[in-house]
C-alpha cells in the first residue's frame, strides 16, 4: 500500500471497507515490488497484540494472506512502529534463509510488507493447523516425537538466523496432525541483544520474563521444554523451577537429564546438543553456503595489512608497544622483546626502564578557515547583537568573574589575519580550551549531510555520548540554540530539511566543547554544499587544516540493487560507477604525509535503512549504537560495510578508506524514514548516527583508553 507525495492512499486504501476489492502493493522478502487486485475481510481481534490490527486478505490469484497493520489512529507510537519493523526483519531474516528449504515449514511464512504505506503492515501466509492448547493429553506417542522433535528443529533454525522468538506457548503454535507451524516472530529478539522483559509464566523463561542478560536460544528451549510437559502432563507446571513429576513421563526423561528444564539458560543444552540427544538429524550441520560478501571482506583485509604494514603498526610478536596518545596521532615505541628477558636469570642486567613521552607541547589554535595560528587576545573581542550583526565587545570594567565568564562563553574574537574587507569572526571557547578538532561532512547534494549533522546532535542533546565518559557544551549558546531549533527540532517534527546552499565562506554548522578524561576540547562541524565540495573554490580551501572527515555515502548513488530503482527514480537520482565526486575533490586536496592522508575518517553508509533487510546491513542497523562499542566491534562493521559497497558498487565509492591512513566504515541512518513530499509520516527514527562520530573521536584522541587504540587502522 504505496502513498503518492502528497501523503495520499495510491492503490490499496487502507480504511477500505470489509469485502471491498482494491489494488495492494507490497515488498516480497526478496525486495521485488508486487501489484495485485486484493479483497479486504474484517478485522480480526489479536489479544496482546495492540494496537496492531489484523485482517485476511484473499488477493487476485486466489492466495490467502493474513495482514498485521498499523492503523492510522496509531501513527505517532514510535515503540509500535519500530517492533513491526523489528517483526518483519525477523520474517525477512527467516525467509531468506529457509524459504527453499522444506524444513522452513516450521515457520508461518512471510509473504510480504510495506513500512512505509499510510498503514505500515505485513503480510504472512494464511497458517495451517490449530493451537495445540487444545491437544493437551491426546497426542499419541508418535506425534509427541514429532512435535518435540519439530519444535527443537524450529529453535536451532532460528539460532542459525540469529534470532530468539521469545512466544512459544500452547497459542502460538499450531499443529495439523504431522506438523509444527511457529507463530509470527512479532516478539524476536537478536541473540545478544540485552533481554527485554516479555512473555508470562511458565513459557518464557525466568530471565526473559525478568528481563536480564542477553537474549539466548535456550530461552526458546526451557518454553519447548514447558509446551510438551504441558501436553503430556495437561498442567503448565511451576513458573520458575523444574516440574516435580518428569520422570512419569518417559519421552520427557532423556531432555530432563540434559538440562532442558533448568530455570539458567546456561545450563540448558544448545539445541543442537538436544538435537543430537532425540537423534533429530541436524540440517545446519552441514558447512553454511558461501557468503557473496566474504571476498570483500578479504579485500578489505588485505587493504587493511597493506596499510598497517607502511605504517608499522603491525603486532609482531616479538614485540611491545607502548602508546603515548596525543591529540590526532599517536606516537609509538616499539621495543624488541629481546631487550627485556621474560625471566632475568641472576647475571642478568635490570631490564631498562620505558622511553618517557615527549612533553606535550603547547601549540596556539589554528583558524579553520585562513589556517594561522590565532591566540587569545581580549582586545579583539566582538558579540552578537540581535540583529546578527557583530559589535566590539569592552570587559575591561567587568570585574564580577561569573559575569566574566559568561560573556567570553557567548564572545568572540576577531582573526587578525583576515583582510578588513573579509573579516570573519571566532567563539572565544574555541581558543581558550584544548586543540581543536574540525570535522567536515562531505558528500554530494541530497546525500543526507545535513540530515545526518542534525541527527547525531539531535542523539548527542539526549546524553547520547555520555555512556563513553563524554561531556558535551554548546561552543556557542546562541549558534548552538539556533541549529538546534532551526534543524534538530525541525528534523524531529517530521519535517525535511532543505538542502544546504552554497556559499561563498565556510562557516561551521555548530560546535561543541567535548569533555572526556579530565581534557575540554572544541569540535567544529562543517556541513558545505555538494556542489562547493565538488570544486576547487575558495570556499573549500579550509579542508587542508580540517581535523576529520565525515564521508556521507549515498546508496541511491552508489549500490546497483536493483531494489533501489523506485527510490532512485522518486529521488530524481542515478547509481554512479565513478564513485562521488566530491570525495574524489576533496581527498585530492587535502594534504598528504606520503601516499595518503592523516586525518582520521569515516565513512557513514547512510540512508541504510532503505536496505535495511539485507542480512548484512540488518546484523548492524538493528543494534544501535550500544554502549559496549569497541574497537572490535568497529573493525567487524567496519569490513561488513566495505564488503557490502564493495559487492553491490564499485571501487569508487571506497576511496576515501584506501586514501586515509585511518578510516572506518558504518551503516546509519539519519531519519530511517521515507520522505512523503516534506514530511515523514511515521516520523524518524535515526540509527546508529552516533557511530562515525565516535569512530573519528577515537582516531582524534578524545576517547582515551584501551578499547580505542587500534581504531581505523
Amino acid at each position: 500500500m504505496r502513498t503518492t507525495d502528497d501523503g495520499t492512499e495510491s492503490g490499496a486504501r487502507s480504511r477500505a471497507a470489509a469485502g471491498e476489492s482494491t489494488e495492494l502493493h507490497f515488498l516480497t522478502p526478496g525486495g521485488d515490488t508486487y501489484r495485485t487486485t486484493a479483497r479486504l475481510h474484517a478485522d480480526l481481534r489479536i489479544p496482546r497484540r495492540e494496537p496492531l490490527t489484523a485482517r485476511m486478505v484473499t488477493l487476485g490469484d486466489g492466495r490467502r494472506l493474513l495482514q498485521y497493520r498499523l492503523p492510522l489512529s496509531a501513527q505517532g507510537d514510535n515503540a509500535a512502529y519500530g517492533a513491526l519493523e523489528r517483526q518483519v526483519g525477523a520474517g525477512v531474516a527467516l525467509e531468506r534463509r529457509y524459504g527453499s528449504e522444506g524444513f522452513g515449514e516450521v515457520f508461518t511464512r512471510l509473504a510480504g510488507f510495506d513500512l512505509d504505506a499510510a498503514e505500515p503492515h505485513v503480510l504472512y501466509r494464511a497458517p495451517d493447523g490449530e493451537p495445540v492448547a487444545g491437544r493437551q493429553g491426546t497426542l499419541t506417542v508418535a506425534e509427541q516425537q514429532q512435535l518435540l522433535a519439530q519444535l527443537v528443529l524450529a529453535v536451532r533454525l532460528l539460532e542459525g538466523a540469529g534470532l530468539v522468538h521469545r512466544e512459544i506457548t500452547p497459542e502460538t503454535v499450531r499443529w495439523d496432525g504431522s506438523h509444527v507451524r511457529l507463530a509470527e516472530p512479532y516478539a524476536a529478539q537478536r541473540i545478544g541483544e540485552p533481554r527485554e522483559p516479555f512473555g508470562e509464566a511458565p513459557w518464557a523463561a525466568p530471565e526473559q520474563r525478568d528481563g536480564t542478560g542477553t537474549a539466548d536460544t535456550r530461552d526458546d528451549l526451557w518454553a519447548v521444554g514447558r509446551l510438551v510437559y504441558f501436553l503430556l502432563s495437561g498442567r503448565p507446571g511451576p513458573a520458575g523451577a523444574a516440574p516435580r513429576d518428569l520422570r512419569e513421563f518417559r519421552r520427557l526423561a532423556a531432555p530432563a537429564d540434559s538440562g532442558l528444564f533448568d530455570p539458567r539458560a546456561a545450563d540448558r543444552p544448545a539445541p543442537s546438543e538436544l538435537m543430537r540427544l532425540l537423534q533429530v538429524p541436524d540440517p545446519l550441520a552441514a558447512p553454511a553456503p558461501a557468503d557473496p560478501l566474504d571476498a570483500g571482506r578479504a579485500e578489505f583485509d588485505a587493504q587493511r595489512a597493506k596499510k598497517r604494514e607502511a605504517l608499522g603498526t603491525g603486532e609482531p610478536p616479538q614485540e611491545e608497544c607502548y602508546e603515548y596518545p596525543v591529540p590526532r596521532r599517536s606516537w609509538r615505541f616499539w621495543l624488541p622483546r629481546g631487550s627485556r628477558a621474560a625471566v632475568p636469570g641472576p647475571a642478568d642486567p635490570p631490564p631498562p626502564p620505558p622511553p618517557v613521552p615527549p612533553p606535550a607541547v603547547e601549540r596556539p589554535a589554528l583558524c579553520p578557515y585562513c589556517l594561522l595560528p590565532v591566540a587569545y587576545d581580549e582586545n579583539r573581542l566582538f558579540t552578537l547583537d540581535a540583529k546578527r550583526v557583530f559589535r566590539p565587545l569592552d570587559l575591561s570594567r567587568e570585574l564580577r568573574p561569573m559575569h566574566r565568564q559568561d560573556a567570553l562563553r557567548q564572545a568572540y574574537q576577531s582573526c587578525p589575519h583576515a583582510p578588513a574587507e573579509a573579516p570573519h569572526h571566532l567563539p572565544v571557547p574555541f581558543l581558550t580550551n584544548g586543540e581543536p578538532l574540525t570535522v567536515a561532512l562531505v558528500g554530494s547534494s541530497r546525500a543526507g549531510k545535513t540530515h545526518l549533522l542534525a541527527a547525531m546532535l539531535g542523539e548527542i542533546e539526549k546524553g547520547g555520548l555520555e555512556p563513553y565518559g563524554l561531556k558535551c557544551l554548546p561552543l556557542n549558546p546562541d549558534t548552538h540554540r539556533e541549529f538546534i531549533r532551526e534543524w534538530v527540532q525541525r528534523l524531529h517534527r517530521g519535517k525535511m530539511l532543505e538542502s544546504t546552499g552554497q556559499t561563498s565562506f565556510a562557516h561551521f554548522a555548530d560546535g561543541l566543547l567535548v569533555t572526556g578524561g579530565g581534557v575540554t576540547r572544541p569540535v567544529l562541524f562543517f556541513d558545505l554544499a555538494g556542489e562547493d565540495l565538488a570544486q576547487n573554490g575558495e570556499v573549500t580551501s579550509f579542508l587542508m587544516g580540517v581535523g576529520a572527515f565525515i564521508f556521507v555515502l549515498d546508496p541511491l548513488r552508489a549500490l546497483r540493487l536493483p531494489a533501489l530503482d523506485p527510490a532512485r527514480a522518486a529521488a530524481g537520482v542515478q547509481w554512479r560507477e565513478l564513485g562521488d565526486e566530491a570525495f574524489t575533490t576533496v581527498l585530492n586536496r587535502v594534504p598528504r604525509t606520503g601516499p595518503r592522508i592523516e586525518a582520521p575518517a569515516a565513512v557513514a553508509v547512510n540512508k541504510s535503512d532503505l536496505v535495511r533487510f539485507d542480512p548484512a546491513v540488518d546484523r548492524w542497523l538493528s543494534r544501535g549504537t550500544a554502549a559496549d562499542l569497541d574497537e572490535e566491534a568497529l573493525l567487524a562493521e567496519s569490513r561488513d560495510a566495505y564488503a557490502f559497497v564493495a559487492h553491490h558498487g564499485s571501487a569508487s565509492w571506497l576511496k576515501p578508506f584506501d586514501d586515509c591512513v585511518r578510516c572506518t566504515l558504518h551503516f546509519v541512518a539519519a531519519t530511517g524514514a521515507q520522505v512523503r513530499g516534506d514530511v515523514y509520516p511515521h516520523g524518524i527514527r535515526p540509527r546508529r548516527v552516533l557511530t562515525p562520530l565516535l569512530s573519528v573521536f577515537a582516531m582524534s584522541g578524545l576517547l582515551p583508553g584501551a578499547r580505542w587504540r587500534e581504531v581505523g587502522t
